[in-house]
């Protein structure tokens, strides 16, 4: 078992100067880490995945969670939810934050999809980013996750730090790093292995305090920060147990 070590408190330099690991390498340690990658907004289908992501933009996941029962218990269908009075679904979505245009963001959306769309989501990225609210991000989301349609990896915060970290990419714009991305990695392995970076980078690569003497990635990482504990195995399963307790 890994011992739990604290790395020092200093983040390593965002952009580093050493070599990425191979695609290989990476994917194996990945995978052992987060065999089957989760979508931490709850949703059952690709309308209520979409309108969860949209409310996630300046929020959590967790927050979210707390959120979607009720918006889609008082309002269960894209028609329902576009109909609605707007002050009933900005009160309801309050607490994602920003829920004014959040609100407006979501009912503009389920309207097109009701009117223009037959109820159906989109399932291409050009018509997708025609939404409200919807920008590519959220089209990879809800593309990637909903039907299993890679258009390209999911890229926020979390993926962007990672991906510098490891030297995959020295860009800071969220296109930029999602090209990077798609070029390191296969077609067929987008999505996971964006899912899988996005969840490392949450709950392990942090910003501040990155447990990096914990990461199964530490020996193959040209920015890590500490020396790592164990076999890297180990600590994929360290990793797998703190990932899988702490999810939304």
């Amino acid at each position: 078992m890994v011992t739990k070590k604290k790395s020092r408190k200093a983040a390593p330099a965002i952009v580093s100067s050493g070599p990425p690991p191979s695609r290989k390498e990476l994917l194996e340690r990945l995978v052992a880490e987060i065999p089957a990658p989760k979508c931490e907004l709850d949703h059952i289908d690709g309308w209520t995945l979409l309108i969860a992501t949209i409310l996630s933009a300046q929020s959590t996941d967790r927050t979210v969670n707390t959120v979607t029962p009720v918006l889609f218990g008082k309002w269960p269908t894209p028609q329902a939810l576009a109909s609605a009075p707007r002050e009933e679904v900005e009160e309801v979505v309050h607490r994602t934050g920003f829920f004014r245009n959040k609100a407006k963001a979501i009912q503009g959306a389920s309207l097109a999809i009701h009117t223009e769309h037959n109820d159906e989501v989109p399932r291409d990225l050009e018509t997708l980013i025609t939404l409200p609210g919807v920008a590519r991000k959220t089209a990879n989301v809800v593309l990637g996750i909903a039907y299993r349609i890679a258009s390209g990896i999911v890229v926020d915060t979390h993926v962007t730090r990672v991906s510098q970290r490891l030297a995959l990419t020295t860009e800071k714009n969220p296109e930029k790093v999602e090209k990077s991305l798609c070029e390191f990695f296969d077609h067929d392995e987008w999505i996971d292995s964006g899912h899988r970076i996005l969840l490392h980078g949450r709950y392990v690569c942090l910003a501040k305090n990155p447990d990096c003497a914990n990461c199964a990635l530490a020996e193959i990482c040209p920015s890590r920060a500490a020396d790592a504990l164990g076999s890297w195995q180990d600590r994929a399963e360290h990793s797998r147990a703190h990932i899988e307790s702490s999810g939304a």
